[in-house]
């Protein structure tokens, strides 16, 4: 069975205490965290409004793993896709407004994104562990080398041949430098993706992780982790949970806020988004009432 989720009042006040209680945070997050920050990949309307050529043929969405597309249109959709979501340069009141709720306590950060939104928000790069790879990198697809690109040039040469009108790219496609070969974005879609450039943060963090020293009070915050990859997010945080004595999980998700019932007493569900939370969390409250 399942944990009930508790109201949003009652939740904030619980995860205040928690994180009161906290030596250490680690912060967990999936798509939903960013579709929260205005990232959502299924907004059709902000699709229209980026790939008119391609919502046209009938395309409503940013999920076009699978869908088969000539290069140059594949290549101009990827130009304007990362240069929207990894390169702008604005910052995002939500993440930051995270960064604020953690504070100064020792922290680290595990997220299924790959639109490096946290490094730009405040939370320190070399404490960020993203395994689903980067879109500030790109590989060969074979791949011949375990080395990754930096994707910035690539896609300001892409976007400066890009026609709007077709949603294709007017330029010779990119290849390896290393072999020469076809590219691809550095994201983990097949088992061709180059891991090697995550796996250091990975093993920074495992030994975080398990150097704590006796008693640490762990909390873990989850947001806007569901089952379209559990095992990257959502499966580690509850094996966490079980395995580290004096952790605690909060799991945020407007659809998916359950939490084990093993874990009964350590955990909390949160059934909102990571906006609503956050908006809750970093408002001011009033001091508790004195005798």
């Amino acid at each position: 069975m399942n944990q009930p989720a508790l109201g949003l009042e009652a939740a904030t006040a619980t995860i205040r205490t928690w994180l009161g209680e906290a030596d250490r945070v680690l912060i967990t997050a999936g798509a939903g965290l960013s579709a929260a920050a205005g990232y959502d990949y299924g907004d059709e309307d902000r699709f229209r409004e980026l790939f008119p050529a391609l919502h046209r043929i009938g395309l409503r969405s940013r999920y076009l793993v699978g869908v088969p597309l000539p290069p140059a249109v594949r290549w101009g959709y990827w130009a304007v896709h990362i240069d929207d979501i990894r390169f702008s340069p604005e910052p995002n009141p939500l993440y930051q407004r995270l960064r604020s709720f953690v504070g100064d306590r020792d922290h680290w950060v595990m997220t299924s994104n790959v639109d490096a939104l946290f490094a730009r928000n405040g939370f320190a790069p070399d404490r960020i562990f993203t395994p689903q790879g980067d879109y500030g990198r790109y590989q060969c697809t074979t791949p011949c080398t375990p080395t990754t690109w930096d994707s910035r040039p690539l896609v300001a040469h892409l976007l400066a041949a890009y026609d709007p009108a077709t949603g294709a790219v007017t330029t010779p496609l990119p290849g390896c430098p290393n072999c020469g070969g076809e590219i691809e974005i550095n994201v983990r879609i097949g088992p061709e993706f180059v891991d090697a450039p995550h796996l250091p943060a990975g093993h920074r963090l495992q030994d975080w992780l398990g150097t704590a020293p006796a008693g640490t009070r762990l909390l873990i915050l989850e947001l806007g982790a569901g089952f379209n990859t559990p095992g990257v997010i959502r499966w580690p945080g509850e094996h966490l949970t079980r395995r580290i004595p004096h952790t605690r999980l909060v799991r945020v998700n407007p659809t998916h806020p359950e939490t084990p019932a093993d874990l009964a007493g350590r955990t909390l569900s949160v059934p909102v988004g990571a906006d609503q939370l956050l908006d809750a969390l970093t408002v001011p409250h009033p001091a508790p009432a004195g005798p």
